[in-house]
């Protein structure tokens, strides 16, 4: 099931690169320009001494606050761009260009309770994991190690409130859990390779905008460009990524939509006895410690 989930990811991203300009254009046109005006605020008068004001160290107080207001728009932004995109894909929705509503609000709403909830799922980890190599460094060092995937996983099965907010679907945290019994290693494992992917295209990006420093003059208002397409570019390799990659979750556990993600029926059926065998051996795991609490 990784590797089906991972190809069905990547293939998803894939096709639907001109679908992340068609349903984002106004977004991104307006991500350039909050950029640029934030980095022409912030730039000294010899220029960037790196390849964004972005990637620049903070030299004084006030811009630290530009720099945390810069992350705030590129955030906003880029959940609108992963709105736009999820709803073009799954129910083919064709919304107002620029659209920033309840809708947004509640997929802010749901990444910050999935990284509270990683945060919540990592720290009792990580301190039993301190406390084991107290006694066993073996055992204690694996679980410092493992302890950030469990949280991943964690995260993961209750990621399809994403993609189910996007589409206005009421779908809850109890649901996903549920829903994606038997996946939770798959989509961990499916994040964490994506995850990786979507670093390496980061670090390409900026290589490919270094090189074009090098090549095109230092005029002042190209450094400013270039400044403001490197935070653009990577909130938009962000979406693109983790969009189709929760997109591609999401189409496991709504049947109605997996044919559109290029998900066959075996894959639907597989995820689904997944399902179905990890309820039953929770199903037996309960009726066992009920039968020890009895009398």
């Amino acid at each position: 099931m990784f590797l089906t989930l991972l190809e069905r990811s990547w293939s998803l991203a894939q096709h639907n690169i001109g679908t992340l300009f068609r349903t984002g254009w106004a977004y991104i046109l307006v991500l350039v320009a909050v950029n640029f005006a934030i980095g022409a605020t912030l730039s000294p008068t010899a220029g960037f001494s790196t390849v964004s004001y972005m990637t620049e160290p903070v030299a004084a107080a006030d811009e630290g606050g530009l720099r945390l207001l810069a992350v705030l728009a590129n955030a906003l932004l880029g959940f609108s761009i992963a709105i736009a995109y999820v709803r073009r894909i799954l129910i083919d929705a064709h919304d107002f260009p620029l659209s920033i509503g309840k809708r947004t609000l509640n997929v802010i709403l749901n990444q910050i309770l999935l990284s509270l909830i990683g945060v919540a799922a990592l720290v009792p980890l990580i301190i039993t994991a301190l406390l084991l190599a107290a006694v066993t460094a073996g055992i204690g060092l694996f679980l410092l190690f493992a302890a950030p995937f469990v949280a991943l996983m964690v995260v993961q099965k209750f990621s399809v409130i994403l993609p189910a907010a996007a589409v206005d679907d009421p779908l809850t945290l109890k649901d996903s859990w549920r829903a994606t019994s038997g996946l939770g290693w798959a989509m961990a494992f499916s994040a964490l390779v994506m995850s990786l992917l979507a670093g390496c295209l980061i670090g390409l990006w900026m290589l490919a905008l270094q090189a074009l420093n090098a090549v095109l003059p230092a005029d002042p208002t190209m450094i400013q460009i270039r400044s403001a397409l490197f935070p653009a570019g990577l909130t938009l390799i962000g979406v693109w990524i983790f969009a189709s990659l929760h997109a591609t979750f999401y189409g496991l556990i709504r049947e109605r939509f997996a044919a559109r993600l290029g998900l066959t029926r075996t894959d639907y059926e597989t995820a689904d006895a997944r399902r179905v065998i990890a309820r039953k051996k929770a199903e037996k795991a309960l009726a066992r410690v009920r039968r020890l609490r009895k009398p």
